[in-house]
């Protein structure tokens, strides 16, 4: 049991890479608090941890509200006693359209989803982590669109962007508190974001496409990120800081 005692909270625990990331750490012996804004997925996700065997709680949880964020922390604290990990992996991303015709009120969200959620999130965990004095783990997931991004998703591609020198000056500026802080990169992933990443033409042919720019012949899928995650979240990962872990079958070569 990699993370036998420790309590994580992992953010976008719904569906795709937060589920997988969720069930993976709970069967490593993980207590897992899964924030989801979707009440319904987030509870199923719970359901199926404990039906396995494993410790979980569900919280609802706007990532991009600060009273909602603070909530989830205190839920963590409030079930479990103290809170190790934090995985931020709640995002959104966007129909492929060139960058002059990208609506403002989706530039805004993308940067508010899956910006400034980073920032709140750092901005409740860290008093806790410091305060604990055992060190901890925050993981954040960015994308290979922050290393090698693909054109007509530029607004997305600069969201990701932001999040790799963010997660690098964190991991400095929180590293003499023994809390390492990661960034997981993963291609594009076989989950319920995809359909929005191959827009409205032909999904076959658009899936094809994408596919065909990973050398290794195919998309990420929830294990792969969950893998990744556990080893960043372990102990086996304890001088392993400021990284951007690329999962993506050789997209970023």
């Amino acid at each position: 049991m990699r993370l036998e005692g420790k309590v994580a909270i992992v953010t976008g625990a719904g569906s795709g890479f937060g589920e997988g990331i969720a069930k993976r750490f709970a069967g490593e012996g993980a207590r897992v608090v899964a924030a989801e804004i979707n009440t319904q997925t987030g509870s199923r996700v719970v359901d199926d941890i404990t039906a396995d065997g494993g410790e979980a709680t569900f919280v609802r949880t706007d990532v991009t509200d600060t009273v909602s964020t603070k909530a989830m922390i205190g839920a963590a604290l409030d079930a479990y006693g103290g809170l190790d990990i934090l995985v931020q992996n709640a995002g959104m991303g966007m129909k492929p359209m060139p960058m002059h015709e990208t609506p403002e009120a989706l530039f805004d969200k993308l940067f508010l989803v899956n910006v400034k959620s980073i920032y709140l999130g750092v901005r409740e965990v860290v008093p806790v982590l410091k305060d604990q004095g055992k060190g901890g783990v925050i993981i954040n997931t960015v994308s290979t669109a922050a290393i090698r991004p693909r054109p007509n998703l530029a607004i997305y591609n600069g969201t990701k962007g932001a999040l790799v020198p963010m997660t690098k000056a964190l991991a400095l500026e929180l590293a003499p508190d023994k809390i390492r802080v990661n960034g997981l990169c993963p291609v594009a992933g076989d989950t319920p974001m995809l359909d929005d990443f191959l827009g409205d033409g032909d999904r076959n042919e658009s899936y094809k496409r994408f596919v065909a720019t990973v050398p290794l012949g195919r998309l990420s899928l929830p294990s792969d990120v969950a893998s990744a995650a556990l080893y960043l979240a372990s102990d086996e990962a304890e001088l392993v800081t400021g990284v951007m872990l690329e999962i993506d079958g050789g997209r970023c070569i």
